[in-house]
């Protein structure tokens, strides 16, 4: 449907939003017109400037925190079985042996844990993990 506006402007307003609005609202054809331009900013509506400066005035706080004590957290404890430190030693001391590696290009990480490993141009990281028993 095309809605001539008081200005002389020409405006397409989709002629099923305006069946369903009827419907929907139980409101004239008119009457849904009238709010379609309202909606979509062609015209003004008193009554909503007045709702959304009223609302305006209303403050959030969008920084909602819970109130009262945090629970500290417990320090975590890793424990390493003397298996995986003497595999980890063991590995750290044979690195060496391998061709092509220099003891300058070997660095732990992570003790106990993390060792790279450069040959070359190429790097390598030898990651050792203990899985456990269930």
């Amino acid at each position: 449907m095309k809605y001539q506006l008081k200005n002389g402007k020409t405006v397409n307003i989709p002629d099923d939003e305006i069946k369903k609005n009827c419907k929907l609202l139980e409101i004239t054809e008119t009457e849904a017109i009238q709010m379609w331009l309202e909606d979509n900013d062609y015209e003004v509506n008193d009554e909503q400037v007045a709702l959304d400066e009223k609302a305006k005035k209303v403050k959030i706080s969008h920084d909602a925190k819970a109130e009262g004590k945090k629970s500290e957290k417990k320090p975590r404890t890793v424990k390493i079985s003397d298996e995986k430190k003497e595999l980890f030693s063991t590995i750290l001391q044979n690195l060496v042996r391998a061709e092509g590696v220099e003891p300058g290009n070997v660095t732990v990480l992570t003790e106990n844990k993390l060792i790279q490993v450069k040959i070359g141009d190429k790097t390598f990281k030898i990651d050792i993990i203990q899985q456990r028993n269930k």
